[in-house]
């Protein structure tokens, strides 16, 4: 285990609910900093210290939204949005920016530690070195899977994935032409001991389709298959 694998940034701006979170994690054995401004807050989350982020939505200084985006571009680390927001744009803009999850207040403190632990272990067994060179690789000529070293080349050029944007492109493309449904990709994906939100497949589904896709809107490669789930084809 690294050394920052039990280290959690807190992003929140109201004091009781940062105290909230902090002290369930550090019961749990996790080290949590908080953080109360977006501006801070990404600075501290850019500096590579910490396993996973917790970042609330609506934030001072730079909201939840631009600290996601600018974490994303720059690092590859689990970020877990936490908003009091129930609307469903909100939600889907935060998993289109790179979120890999969120969680609604009010959240029970054992679900949110559950997300927590669940992440961090799924995103260290994702980037474990030592995978063989040539290992399950796939190459269907436009679209190659170098699985050893977790690089994905379309058309020749190499394109960057978050860790959640690789599996989810992995599990189809290996598994060409097999359906499979929401709950199926999010179980792999997530983890089936998550409390989770079917809008998360959709939402990684559309962004895979932006990035591999020369005409996205065609869905030629990632097809929907009404009432089932989603299947590739090559």
């Amino acid at each position: 285990m690294s050394d920052t694998a039990n280290k959690i940034l807190i992003i929140e701006d109201d004091p009781d609910i940062a105290a909230i979170e902090k002290d369930f994690l550090e019961i749990s054995g996790f080290e949590a900093t908080v953080v109360s401004d977006g501006v801070t807050g990404m600075e501290a989350a850019l500096s590579g210290g910490f396993a996973l982020v917790l970042l609330d939505l609506m934030l001072p200084g730079k909201d939840g939204m631009a600290v996601c985006r600018e974490i994303r571009a720059k690092i590859d680390i689990p970020v877990l949005m936490v908003t009091a927001r129930t609307e469903d744009i909100d939600k889907v803009r935060g998993l289109g920016l790179g979120a890999d999850d969120y969680i609604t207040k009010p959240f029970s403190p054992a679900e949110l530690v559950a997300r927590v632990k669940s992440h961090i272990a799924r995103f260290e067994r994702l980037t474990k070195k030592g995978a063989a060179p040539n290992a399950a690789d796939v190459d269907f000529g436009w679209l190659v899977i170098n699985h050893g070293a977790r690089r994905v080349f379309v058309q020749g050029g190499e394109i960057t994935l978050t860790n959640k944007e690789y599996e989810l492109l992995y599990v189809l493309a290996r598994n060409e032409g097999m359906v499979f449904g929401k709950e199926q990709l999010y179980d792999k994906i997530w983890g089936e001991d998550m409390y989770g939100d079917m809008k998360t497949v959709a939402v990684h589904i559309n962004r895979l389709r932006e990035k591999i896709e020369t005409e996205s809107a065609r869905h030629e490669h990632i097809q929907t298959v009404w009432g089932a789930g989603y299947r590739f084809m090559r």
